[in-house]
């Protein structure tokens, strides 16, 4: 059963509707989307629920840009990008671009005055998606994700499809694990007019498979797409013994 609005919710869930662009028909959907477990009256009045459909919304729109705008992508590049694109620090960014944690309902112990959490944010973002979609349809949904994640999806695909491995793996590694990779050279060999080197991609002490190279920037390259795989549970491209 959806909660009853109070006048104050109404006018919190009327500046919303203003924020992001979109009036709900069904403004208890939005109630429930913006509801965190510490402002609800039971766990499935909250908006855990809505948020597990948002992501898989998300995921679809996502997906379905990604296959029709290119192409030429293989399965491996597209997981790729979607990963970056998709994820929960892309999701906190857009809803705190969006001030969600302002509307939101919560529980007595967290301050409005308080920062919201990130975490908070990227729930309330994917909650919203699934809140639209079920409100409008997937054409509504479609509308207003494309609205915040087309110019993620064509700036993280530029930095792809140009081949630049390294900057990838460094948004991925900056928005997933909130570190920048390093490039640790584990070995080179031949004589000094023909190097080979053997480098590995280290982010927050973890070491990804190690691939070589003519040279420093080409062996940089493969090792972060060898990490890049490996944060994607894909096989390695670049095997190096």
């Amino acid at each position: 059963m959806p909660q009853e609005l109070t006048i104050r919710d109404a006018d919190v869930l009327e500046e919303c509707q203003k924020a992001i662009g979109y009036e709900f028909r069904q403004p208890d959907l939005l109630r429930a989307a913006l509801t965190h477990t510490s402002g609800a009256d039971t766990r499935l009045a909250s908006n855990e629920r809505l948020e597990f459909l948002g992501d898989a919304v998300l995921g679809l729109v996502t997906c379905e840009q990604l296959f029709l705008r290119f192409p030429d992508y293989q399965e491996g590049e597209m997981t790729r990008v979607k990963s970056v694109v998709v994820s929960r620090r892309t999701c906190a960014r857009i809803g705190r671009a969006l001030n969600l944690g302002e509307y939101m309902f919560v529980g007595k112990g967290m301050h409005h005055h308080a920062a919201v959490p990130l975490s908070l944010l990227a729930d309330a973002f994917e909650s919203l998606v699934a809140a639209i979609y079920l409100d409008g349809g997937l054409e509504a949904a479609k509308t207003f994700i494309l609205r915040y994640i087309g110019p993620e999806i064509e700036q993280v695909a530029e930095e792809a499809h140009g081949g630049n491995f390294k900057s990838l793996l460094q948004q991925i590694s900056q928005r997933e694990f909130n570190a920048t990779p390093q490039y640790l050279l584990l070995d080179e060999k031949g004589p000094d007019h023909s190097k080979c080197f053997k480098i590995a991609a280290l982010i927050s002490r973890h070491r990804y498979r190690p691939a070589w190279g003519r040279n420093k920037k080409e062996a940089e390259q493969k090792a972060a797409m060898n990490a890049l795989a490996q944060i994607n549970g894909e096989p390695i491209p670049y095997e190096c013994d």
